[in-house]
């Protein structure tokens, strides 16, 4: 998934103290340190590096490992798009926001592994402030992380929220039930009726804790991934699998791009307004997908185990 920002805060924030240089700093931090991360866990390939400059304003930098020893394909991209007035398809639904100066950034990042018991890991963080002479500022953070088995496993599951939860319970103890909710509610394919993973957290138009203790929650939890990821990526990508197990995940990843390409706000967002760059809002897309006609998996085998157990909304923690 490749979230650009959306325009869709519904409240103008007067904290006259938000700080786009001191986000813009720590999303570099950020897309360095998962890299980093990444590269080491792979051990064999390494981030191929695409700087990119936007003719209409802003640059950023796409990140792509492919064919490794662990991860099959995987972007992590940063972005940081400006402007002096936005798109009219960004403020047609509100038109306060017309004619402001705006500046949307953010670090958006999807890993499929090779290993199909391996799952495919999503995680996004974005800001977006829109400013006017003379009249309060209108800013707001988005973002979170997903986590999409194949084959599930109780131990990562339970990992993975509970990582989740203890990054946001050091702000606030209402904000993880909030966020698993709102998770739940959007990685969500209506035409399938079901969700796309097990989960995570997500939030959007958030800016209620102030500019210091908003940002100061999304660099915890921005951190927290990689923590959330690696382990479950250490314990699982040396099991053995078979070509029957690799077409499962072929088949499941279909899920990903259907959702991505008529769901995905961000990735809708970023090709129809213009300020997304294709390449990097299609990096998401995983390198090998299949879709077969009615399928059905085989009454009490793990593919099954995967719609009955997993593919529902659970309280992991």
């Amino acid at each position: 998934m490749a979230d650009s920002n959306n325009t869709g805060a519904t409240t103008a924030n007067s904290d006259a103290a938000a700080d786009a240089d001191k986000v813009r700093e720590f999303l570099h931090a950020l897309q360095d340190s998962i890299c980093q991360r990444l590269e080491t866990l792979d051990g064999r390939s390494r981030f191929h590096e695409d700087a990119w400059q936007r003719d209409k304003g802003g640059s950023g930098i796409s990140r792509v490992i492919s064919d490794g020893a662990i991860f099959e394909k995987g972007g992590v991209n940063f972005s940081h798009v400006f402007g002096d007035s936005l798109p009219p398809s960004a403020s047609a639904t509100r038109p306060e926001m017309a004619g402001r100066s705006f500046q949307a950034m953010g670090v958006s990042l999807v890993i499929h592994p090779d290993n199909p018991f391996v799952p495919t890991s999503h995680a996004n963080f974005r800001f977006f402030i829109a400013e006017k002479p003379g009249e309060a500022p209108v800013w707001w953070f988005g973002g979170g992380y997903d986590l999409t088995p194949y084959y599930g496993n109780d131990d990562d599951c339970r990992h993975w929220h509970l990582t989740a939860k203890k990054a946001c319970d050091k702000h606030d103890k209402t904000l993880y039930p909030r966020f698993k909710k709102e998770c739940d509610e959007y990685f969500y394919l209506p035409h399938r009726k079901e969700p796309r993973g097990i989960g995570g957290v997500f939030f959007d138009d958030f800016n209620e804790l102030g500019f210091e203790r908003s940002f100061a929650m999304v660099q915890d939890l921005a951190n927290s991934y990689i923590d959330a990821y690696a382990p479950i990526v250490e314990a699982r990508a040396t099991q053995p699998f078979t070509d029957m197990h690799k077409q499962f995940q072929r088949y499941r990843r279909g899920r990903y791009v259907e959702f991505n390409l008529v769901y995905d706000r961000g990735t809708l967002f970023g090709l129809q307004s213009g300020l997304g760059r294709v390449e990097s809002i299609l990096m998401s897309l995983p390198p090998e997908v299949r879709w077969v006609y009615d399928w059905h998996p085989a009454a009490g085998s793990p593919e099954e185990k995967l719609y009955s157990d997993y593919l529902r909304a659970r309280d992991w923690v």
